[in-house]
């Protein structure tokens, strides 16, 4: 979830400040924020708080089950299995945003993720990451990232310790790719 604290700040700055752009401001505001202050709701229940992970890299990754790009669910596994003693943390997001190939609910998508690739990272429920309906989290990645948002199904955000997106990679990268392991070494030894 959004720091509800921080939001009222910026709500009640950009109404004291009549003569300032307040898309600006409400943009501002938003980028100062990090990813720890967002939660999902998880894929079996619960919340998955990113708060819970502060101070830890993570690497956020919309997914499907239908896509072409699914498989990488085990690189993800094996990255995550790899640094996971470290502090770190992999997260993926089921949307059915792209293609609609999440179209399943969720159990389809845990038999997909934890029958067939073996997942035992954190999945959180269905959600939208694009658009006007899309999740907190993917809102204010992309004031983080303008240019790197998520073009198809599984895009990667790493998020350094310091909670701000420190790499962005796309859906042809595969979670085993030298770019990514070296990008969450670096991360780890920061």
């Amino acid at each position: 979830m959004i720091d509800r604290r921080s939001v009222i700040t910026a709500i009640a700055a950009a109404a004291a400040l009549p003569f300032a752009p307040r898309a600006a401001f409400a943009q501002a505001a938003m980028s100062r924020m990090t990813a720890y202050g967002f939660s999902f709701q998880g894929l079996k229940g619960g919340d998955i708080r990113l708060a819970d992970y502060a101070g830890k890299p993570l690497l956020v990754v919309n997914t499907a089950s239908l896509c072409g790009f699914t498989p990488q669910y085990a690189g993800l596994e094996d990255v995550w299995t790899k640094f996971r003693d470290r502090g770190f943390m992999v997260i993926g997001v089921p949307s059915n945003d792209f293609g609609a190939q999440e179209p399943g609910g969720a159990s389809d998508i845990a038999h997909t993720a934890e029958q067939t690739y073996h997942v035992s990272f954190p999945m959180t429920a269905k959600t939208s990451v694009k658009g006007p309906n899309a999740h907190p989290f993917y809102k204010w990645a992309a004031t983080e990232r303008p240019s790197d948002i998520p073009g198809w199904n599984f895009h990667k955000y790493l998020v350094g310790r310091d909670g701000h997106i420190a790499e962005a990679f796309s859906s042809r990268i595969e979670p085993t790719d030298t770019r990514i392991v070296t990008a969450i070494a670096r991360a780890l030894n920061t």
